[in-house]
């Protein structure tokens, strides 16, 4: 296993789970803006949902690229890329004058954004191993979670405070933030020794592998089924808060810092018990919170009155699952390829984006306007994950 000789240095950890925040936070920091952006670009918010999905798409196709880069030239060094090109995103979307540049630099910024996630991900396997992975992981994701509470709640406030623009700006700050966090305390993780061609056709080769690597596709597709669970309502929220809920741009942080203390929890309790439960137990304890949670929000959707309680309280128990399996699936996708962990982090990242943009774009339009819908098609998801986690005989 190429892993490096680099000793972790203090503070890698919430380094890492800052970069790989920034493609969570922009995309629900601006969800907020949306009426404000509708009505200054003029478009309707159906049609500006597709800055959603355009984000969603970019992003996962440009995990793709990351993955190899990083695998060639180095960690550190793609990833300062990386961060420097969303910047230079985030700035032409604070800047756009019209709907149609607003996409395309919403597509640029996805596939800058995603560096961090793809190359953070693979930092953390070239330095740990075994339960000490698992840890780091979900440690990685303790940080992480915090982008899907605080992104809305500051989205909120530089709205009704200076404008969706803001929202944007802010955006490129907390990219100078993290080049100057990665430049002062990452090293290069991954040796010389170690770097991978790319060729076109050595890239490809890999990637056709990861295509008959069954045991692989099955992980990521669980990864992929049961995050989109949660992702439905995340992508959800503005129908959620506005239309379901009647509340109003500043009450997002109502339904998304209890979601994130859910995830929080389980990366907590995950990293807490890596080293003395095996991994096929903990994935059984998450499925079994992730059914529960499914039952309870069924349950609310069909005979409760419409609340934050009977709305966000079964999200909180999903959160809460996912975040304790995540950690487990993603450590032991990566060691199905120990020589290109960029690559097979990269394959990850392409898979969850891709599904994510599939149920922004469609599943969630055709559902949200149904609390019992979006309940239900969270079951569909869930149902299929745990059929294809039984074929894939997890150890």
């Amino acid at each position: 296993m190429s892993t490096s000789k680099v000793m972790p240095p203090k503070g890698l950890i919430p380094v890492i789970g800052l970069v790989s925040m920034i493609g969570p936070f922009s995309i629900d920091a601006y969800l907020p803006s949306f009426p404000a952006i509708a009505q200054g670009l003029g478009v309707g918010l159906p049609a500006l949902a597709q800055t959603l999905s355009v984000y969603l798409i970019a992003f996962a196709a440009a995990t793709l690229v990351w993955g190899p880069l990083s695998d060639r030239f180095g960690r550190r060094r793609m990833l300062l890329t990386s961060l420097v090109l969303f910047v230079v995103a985030s700035v032409g979307c604070a800047l756009a004058e019209s709907f149609p540049m607003l996409i395309v630099w919403r597509a640029l910024q996805g596939a800058f954004a995603c560096g961090g996630m793809v190359i953070g991900r693979a930092v953390v396997r070239d330095v740990y191993e075994g339960p000490m992975a698992q840890r780091a992981m979900s440690h990685v994701m303790l940080v992480f979670a915090v982008a899907p509470a605080l992104a809305p709640v500051i989205g909120g406030w530089l709205e009704s405070m200076f404008g969706w623009r803001s929202v944007f700006q802010f955006l490129a700050l907390f990219g100078l933030f993290a080049i100057v966090l990665v430049f002062c305390w990452l090293p290069e993780t991954h040796p010389q020794a170690a770097r991978q061609s790319i060729h076109p056709r050595s890239v490809g080769g890999n990637y056709l592998r990861a295509l008959h690597h069954g045991h692989f596709l099955a992980l990521v597709a669980v990864l992929s089924l049961g995050f989109g669970g949660l992702f439905l309502y995340i992508s959800g929220s503005p129908a959620l808060i506005y239309d379901h809920l009647g509340l109003g741009e500043s009450d997002f942080g109502l339904f998304f810092i209890p979601a994130v203390a859910g995830l929080m929890s389980g990366s907590w309790l995950s990293g807490r018990i890596a080293h003395s439960w095996p991994p096929l137990k903990i994935i059984k304890l998450g499925f079994s919170v992730l059914g529960v949670a499914f039952t309870a929000n069924l349950f609310g959707a069909l005979w409760l009155e419409p609340s934050v309680f009977s709305v966000v309280t079964p999200l909180v128990m999903y959160a809460f699952g996912v975040a304790l399996i995540m950690p487990v699936l993603s450590v032991q996708a990566l060691d199905c390829f120990p020589r290109h962990i960029g690559m097979a982090s990269a394959v990850q990242g392409f898979a969850q984006m891709a599904f994510n943009a599939v149920v922004a774009g469609f599943l969630m339009p055709m559902t949200a306007p149904s609390l019992i819908h979006l309940a239900l098609a969270q079951g569909l998801l869930l149902c299929v994950s745990v059929l294809i986690l039984l074929k894939a005989r997890v150890r």
